[in-house]
């Protein structure tokens, strides 16, 4: 039997990535779109929000795989994660400081950038960690554990934004800081050998272009990994960035109660996540299968999207949350585990657990652009039953394509 990674690799692996989870998903899930309250007009807040979250995510989009790349080939003494790990995250943290502190879309726009360049280098650098340090048959439960880690960072994100509703600007600072701290304690623990000189050809343009590029037909299972990823993140994203406008739009909730509202609503999803993922994850190593896993992941995010979409109370809201949290738990688990076991080459992980991450960000592009029309379907702005029906229907799609990954079982 192979060894098993160190208990303090593990943790800081997970305590890292809940923490750049931390100082990013805060602001997506809460006080990104309380910020924009606080400077635009109510009339202009959809559209706004959707242009700041867009941008932003289009940079996500170009930062993951391209840090992923830079960060194979680097080969400095300190490592080839390390050096993006920590800059990463300090370029997060000044992002986030730009929009606590900014007072125009403008400069909201510059912070999230900013945030989602930096904050990526690092997620790329550390979800490269689990190919490059985990044992196959431990990775699982180690994905597990980090998908926890990112439904955690959630309840405590909402937590800060709670305590902090009034003094805003910390509730961007904080969450920062702390995945900053985490990040440092991963180096620490970490063994990380920079790339050997000469190993890689120079980085020109072609190989900029190769940073976003795995060919699905040399490599279909991770092509069919990428479709039901960016399929079933669609799914999430529309739950994660209208959450605070379907409270208010819908259910009647006024500023001061939605995050209230948003801190008990987080709390059940993140109980559900957490224990999709830690059982999904013992489960699926102990059976050695991932696609059912995956695939009893994605059903449960549509049925979580399609109760939303009929929800007109707060405790039909609070029961969709239930199941999404379950499967969002599961899915982050177990799916991380498959998609480090179709890797093409274990030399390019960081490059191309980069380009999957694209099946993540480019939703939280795509979603903002297109949620304004889907809401305005029928000659209003408030239409979420038609957005969560979408969303649950793209769900449905990305369990399917699942299926068609051969080299996993």
């Amino acid at each position: 039997m192979p060894p098993q990674a160190p208990a303090r690799l593990v943790v800081g692996i997970v305590l890292a990535q809940m923490g750049i989870f931390l100082a990013i998903l805060t602001p997506v899930v809460v006080t990104l779109a309380l910020r924009v309250d606080e400077i635009v007009p109510k009339g202009q807040r959809g559209a706004k929000l959707g242009t700041v979250m867009a941008v932003g995510a289009v940079l996500a989009l170009v930062a993951n795989p391209l840090f992923g790349a830079l960060s194979d080939r680097t080969t400095s003494r300190f490592g080839r994660r390390r050096p993006w790990l920590l800059g990463g995250m300090s370029v997060g943290f000044a992002g986030l400081a730009v929009i606590a502190f900014g007072d125009t879309v403008s400069l909201l726009t510059l912070g999230w950038a900013l945030a989602q360049l930096g904050c990526n280098a690092a997620l790329a650098a550390v979800t490269s960690t689990i190919p490059d340090l985990i044992p196959e048959e431990q990775r699982a439960r180690v994905s597990g554990f980090v998908g926890m880690s990112s439904a955690l960072a959630m309840i405590l994100g909402s937590l800060l934004a709670n305590v902090f509703q009034d003094t805003l600007a910390l509730a961007f600072l904080i969450p920062a800081a702390l995945g900053l701290a985490a990040v440092c304690y991963l180096c620490t623990v970490m063994t990380d050998r920079p790339a050997a000189k000469g190993s890689f050809p120079p980085y020109g343009l072609r190989e900029f272009g190769l940073s976003f590029w795995v060919n699905p037909r040399k490599h279909p299972d991770f092509g069919w990994n990428f479709v039901s990823r960016f399929l079933v993140f669609a799914g999430i994203s529309a739950v994660t960035t209208y959450q605070v406008y379907f409270l208010e739009d819908r259910l009647g909730y006024s500023e001061d109660e939605v995050t209230g509202k948003m801190f008990l609503g987080t709390i059940i999803m993140v109980l559900m996540s957490v224990a999709g993922s830690v059982a999904g994850g013992f489960l699926s190593d102990r059976v050695g299968r991932r696609k059912p896993f995956v695939l009893g992941a994605a059903i449960l995010i549509g049925v979580g999207l399609l109760l939303l979409a009929v929800a007109h109370s707060y405790a039909l809201f609070l029961i969709a949350l239930f199941f999404f949290g379950i499967g969002q738990g599961l899915y982050m688990a177990v799916d991380l585990a498959l998609a480090a076991a179709v890797l093409p080459d274990p030399a390019t992980s960081a490059k191309d657990m980069g380009v999957l991450n694209v099946a993540n960000a480019l939703p939280q592009s795509l979603v903002p652009i297109v949620a304004p029309a889907v809401l305005a379907i029928g000659g209003g702005n408030e239409n979420y039953t038609a957005l969560f029906l979408l969303g649950g229907i793209c769900a449905a799609l990305g369990a399917t394509a699942i299926q068609f990954v051969r080299a996993v079982r």
